[in-house]
């Protein structure tokens, strides 16, 4: 086994264990459990990319709590400030951008959070070469040991781009963090979802819903009953627990699994 492979192996196993969770393949069907009280060996450096403000937080919310109860820094980097749609149409582009960023913010507050901004605009999102080196450089600057990101099959082109740069950024920087995507609103906006993990985010469901309902502009009530209450029961029930977050890890191909037979 390359001493690289390795690692990668050991870090994920480690990741899990900081989480003080419960992870589990969907696959093999076995268990990781963890106690929240465990020392922690080494602090990670957590970065959540969203394309809007919300994103991030009604994805996986959860994970990012338990990451920050576990005394890991988390930073949550928003690509765009949600110009387009603040649930005023009388409001300009700068009035919505500002109220939508302070809905952030506050939302970081409660997940202990730190907020960054990539300056791109709501619905007018750019994937060239130009966006892709500031956006490398930005996540880099974070220096991550793991980054969650949108899923690219996805019925939103400034998801789709979010998916796109943080990719393109994990390749330029030669796989230094571990890539995990998570899920939006499965079934409307993302598509073709297919677990690798899971977290068991039953212990801070009430403190990811507290920071969802920070979102006031988006009718987080309306949202959270008709799609993530779903979700989250749907991946507990996957995984064995109450509730959960679903995440698939990109793996380096010496770690991808083979075609049986072949």
């Amino acid at each position: 086994m390359k001493k690289e492979e390795s690692n990668r192996r050991n870090f994920l196993k480690f990741s899990t264990l900081a989480l003080g969770g419960l992870t589990l393949s969907p696959i093999v069907g076995s268990a990781i459990e963890t106690t929240t009280n465990m020392p922690v060996e080494k602090k990670l450096n957590i970065l959540c990319i969203g394309g809007h403000p919300g994103d991030p937080g009604f994805g996986c919310g959860g994970t990012l709590a338990k990451y920050s109860d576990a005394g890991h820094s988390v930073t949550i980097l928003y690509l765009t400030r949600g110009e387009g749609w603040a649930g005023d149409p009388s409001l300009s582009y700068d009035q919505a951008a500002a109220l939508r960023t302070k809905e952030a913010e506050t939302s970081c507050k409660i997940l202990n959070a730190k907020p960054l901004f990539a300056g791109q605009i709501d619905g007018n999102t750019e994937l060239n070469k130009k966006t892709s080196e500031a956006m490398t450089q930005l996540i880099l600057s974070v220096n991550p040991d793991i980054v969650f990101t949108q899923w690219p099959i996805d019925s939103h082109m400034d998801h789709q781009v979010t998916a796109c740069l943080t990719f393109t950024a994990w390749i330029k920087s030669h796989q230094k963090f571990d890539l995990y995507y998570y899920e939006v609103d499965t079934g409307s906006d993302t598509y073709g979802f297919a677990p690798t993990d899971y977290v068991d985010i039953t212990d801070v469901r009430d403190r990811k819903k507290e920071a969802m309902w920070a979102h006031k502009t988006q009718g987080p009530e309306k949202i959270y009953e008709k799609d993530f209450h779903k979700m989250e029961d749907f991946r507990g029930l996957e995984c064995g627990v109450m509730a959960a977050e679903a995440f698939i890890h990109f793996k380096v191909k010496a770690e991808r699994a083979s075609m049986k037979g072949l």
